[in-house]
């Protein structure tokens, strides 16, 4: 790891995250294409745009959940705790005049939110999906509610992913994040203070403003034991002991 970088996300994450995108925009695509006009009209082919809208709506969960049982997926479940944990620096950053102040984790309330929506979406999804699929058990009233629910969701997942895509290229920081791992620790201890202080052991207020600052500290440490060594307590015989500020000297 550079010295002006921090680990963000890991291979397991950049995995899922990445499996889980490509699917979900096949599905979109398949989706409008079989029932927005002019979108149905270029593309044609009904019966196949079905076939991989049906596989790739089956296969969506699945990325998520292998890398959450790998045992290499310990990052990927600590960042779910994240994304489900709500602080009050979060409710400081919804308030565009205080923003600025919000000393905020990992994840901004914006990220939480995004992801809360698109996993709840999925699993309204698939279920919806399902009862339009195998309609056999289900009565006209469940499959008209599955059809009402599943394409509002869409569109919903379409504007939600669309700002997503549109934010991760205004932020190229984050993106990278995503995309090789690491961030620069200056875009973190700017956006992602208490992330930061997390990652370097501090407090954020004095912390070094890279981690290669870091390793300077063990030498200056030894330095000044070393100037301390020498040092000899003196006791005033008037207060009998070191250490009560009046009484001490050093040579």
């Amino acid at each position: 790891m550079s010295s002006r970088t921090l680990p963000r996300f890991d291979r397991v994450e950049r995995y899922a995250h990445w499996c889980t995108a490509t699917l979900m925009l096949i599905l979109l695509f398949t989706g409008f294409s079989m029932y927005a006009g002019p979108l149905s009209q270029l593309v044609g082919r009904r019966l196949l745009m079905r076939t991989v809208h049906l596989y790739a709506g089956l296969l969506l969960p699945v990325p998520i959940v292998v890398a959450i049982a790998l045992r290499a997926g310990g990052q990927l479940r600590e960042d779910l705790g994240r994304l489900n944990r709500w602080t009050h620096e979060d409710r400081v950053w919804w308030s565009r005049r205080r923003r600025a102040g919000a000393r905020l984790g990992k994840f901004n309330p914006g990220q939480k939110l995004n992801a809360t929506f698109i996993g709840a979406s999925i699993v309204v999804m698939l279920m919806s999906g399902s009862i339009l699929k195998w309609y056999g058990p289900f009565t006209d009233s469940w499959r008209q509610g599955a059809t009402f629910v599943h394409d509002w969701f869409a569109i919903g997942l379409l504007f939600a992913i669309g700002g997503h895509i549109v934010l991760a290229f205004r932020d190229p920081d984050a993106l990278n994040g995503m995309v090789h791992g690491p961030v620069d620790a200056g875009w973190a201890k700017l956006h992602r203070p208490r992330w930061y202080a997390e990652m370097v052991g501090s407090d954020g207020g004095g912390a070094p403003d890279a981690i290669g600052d870091i390793g300077a500290r063990p030498a200056h440490d030894a330095t000044e034991s070393g100037l301390r060594a020498g040092e000899v307590p003196v006791v005033d015989p008037v207060h009998g002991g070191t250490g009560d500020g009046v009484g001490d000297r050093e040579l």
